[in-house]
């Protein structure tokens, strides 16, 4: 269970980029996307509190962080355009097969 809420809490670790993103983008609606950003930060350092009571803190830390930057690089490059070379890539990977590694060796 606490590998879930982990996941959970690195889901919405993506939520606060996206939504500083799309405040700038739109900001007709900056108030609304400044609003799910800061809801995503609080539910996901709440999701890494409860996962981290069963898994240590520093294995819960770097999961939880590598799911939110490298689901954020990957909204970066299919809905903003953002680069997406190969070297970028490569070193991308190196962070998720970091995330995979720890969780395999837990």
């Amino acid at each position: 269970m606490a590998w879930l809420l982990l996941i959970i809490a690195g889901l919405f670790e993506i939520g606060w980029p996206l939504g500083f993103k799309l405040a700038d983008t739109y900001p007709k609606h900056f108030v609304w996307f400044i609003t799910l950003a800061v809801l995503s930060m609080g539910l996901s350092g709440y999701f890494l509190y409860l996962a981290q009571k069963s898994i240590p803190i520093g294995t819960a830390y770097v999961i939880w962080t590598g799911i939110g930057a490298v689901g954020t690089v990957l909204i970066g490059i299919l809905f903003f355009h953002d680069s997406a070379s190969l070297t970028r890539l490569l070193f991308l990977s190196l962070i998720l097969i970091g995330v995979v590694g720890l969780k395999l060796v837990h």
